[in-house]
């Protein structure tokens, strides 16, 4: 199938981009605060409108102004680069606020690479935008649209003049399904970005030093014996006490709504810092116990782990092993590309255990005879289970049929499952039962 058409909103920092780009992509959410630099990795959805298909691209501030921050500097850079790549520039600028220098500096370097731009001018539900609209017809005369992207008005228009730049060969078909969706998660500066970006083999996601760089999940695919497999990088999780600003709160949100909404996780620890420390502990169980999601355990940065270090960090593996005896535990290096190469195969085997249905007459024998030779007594009465059934996959959920569902406590579910275990192939793979 042919690449989609890129479309690409661009403006300055602060006129609505992220506005604009929620309000025509149909799955994917852009993070929106009212202060500057928010979005800083593209933010990338499918549109579909009246059978043309293309890629909707959000991205950050893309003022020509040097600034002295190097971080919102390689967030410009890649704009442009982005842009060299968009079939259709929709350049966003703020009504209210009137044709601004950064605005101009942007218009002049559009003008250069010679790109079909559709002007946008922003927040027409206010007088100001309405009484200066033909101002800005100083940056692009040709192809101008008064919208809102906070009040939706407008937003036919501008998709209707969107398809028109599109090519007439575009692919009309909607990219496949993800069959496995991954979410990393883990605490800031543990290799996250890093190791999407090999995986995917492209810059998509930022990479820095500084804490936070990832604001918002990034998304990407790819494709792995005939299969489909989404990654999503989420922003770095530190401890609720550290999480004082409304935009990190945005941020810890929308990672816990990756992992929701993923049927595996990645999670990563910096192994240089020889230690599994109690929050990344809690981000495992998390996943794995409440969430049902299948968990995978990478150990980044090995190539820095020396000896202490190594010894260190099994000894804290030593205090939770009624975890990680359930889970996978991979040592990699994004630095040196260490096993990253079989990251992606373990997903695929992770996802196989994932969505397997257990043979149902060797599971009705296993659990019922589990509890036979292992009898739970009460007050002279005895459990009984008089019936098993898997009901689903991803997560594997096995329903039992009891005649005292009110004795199934926490230790009684653990016993059940580690006979599973030790019967079937569930490593990294979580087991929810529901007893009735």
């Amino acid at each position: 199938m042919k690449k989609m058409p890129k479309i690409v909103i661009v403006g300055r920092m602060n006129v609505g981009k992220s506005t604009l780009f929620n309000r025509l992509a149909p799955n994917a959410r852009s993070m929106i605060l009212n202060y500057e630099g928010v979005t800083r990795d593209e933010i990338i959805d499918t549109v579909s409108w009246k059978d043309s298909i293309f890629e909707l691209i959000d991205t950050g501030g893309v003022a020509t102004i040097v600034r002295e921050d190097p971080l919102l500097e390689t967030v410009r850079q890649r704009v442009w680069s982005i842009i060299d790549e968009a079939a259709v520039v929709v350049f966003l600028v703020d009504g209210a606020a009137g044709v601004m220098l950064e605005d101009e500096e942007v218009s002049r370097e559009l003008r250069k690479r010679h790109k079909q731009v559709i002007l946008v001018v922003n927040k027409e539900d206010t007088r100001a935008a309405q009484e200066q609209f033909f101002e800005f017809a100083s940056l692009y005369h040709d192809q101008m649209l008064l919208l809102s992207a906070q009040h939706g008005t407008g937003i036919v228009d501008l998709l209707d003049a969107i398809i028109t730049y599109i090519p007439n060969d575009a692919s009309s078909e909607l990219p496949e399904k993800p069959e496995c969706r991954v979410a990393f998660i883990g605490r800031p500066n543990v290799g996250k970005s890093s190791l999407l970006n090999l995986l995917l083999e492209d810059e998509r996601a930022l990479v820095s030093d500084i804490p936070g760089t990832t604001r918002e999940p990034i998304t990407g695919a790819v494709r792995f014996y005939q299969e489909t497999i989404q990654l999503t990088d989420t922003p770095g999780i530190r401890r609720q006490r550290a999480i004082d600003e409304e935009l990190e709160e945005l941020m810890v949100k929308s990672s816990f709504a990756a992992v929701r909404g993923a049927a595996i996780v990645l999670l990563l620890l910096d192994g240089s810092q020889g230690v599994f420390v109690d929050q990344e502990l809690k981000l495992a169980f998390y996943a794995f116990t409440e969430l049902h999601k299948s968990l995978i355990i990478l150990v980044n940065k090995s190539d820095c782990m020396d000896e202490s270090a190594k010894a260190s960090l099994e000894s804290s593996f030593d205090c939770y092993r009624h975890l990680l005896d359930r889970v996978t535990v991979l040592y990699i290096s994004c630095k040196t590309g260490k096993n990253v190469g079989r990251v992606i195969p373990l997903i695929q085997e992770v996802w196989a255990r994932t969505i397997q249905n257990l043979p149902q007459d060797e599971l009705v024998l296993t659990l019922i005879e589990a509890f036979r030779k292992t009898p739970i007594i009460r007050c002279q009465q005895k459990l009984q289970i008089s019936k098993v059934q898997q009901v689903t996959t991803a997560p594997i959920t096995i329903a039992l049929r009891t005649n005292f569902p009110n004795w199934f406590e926490d230790s009684q579910l653990r016993f059940a499952e580690n006979v599973l275990r030790k019967k079937f192939d569930l490593v990294s793979v979580p087991v929810k039962f529901i007893v009735r």
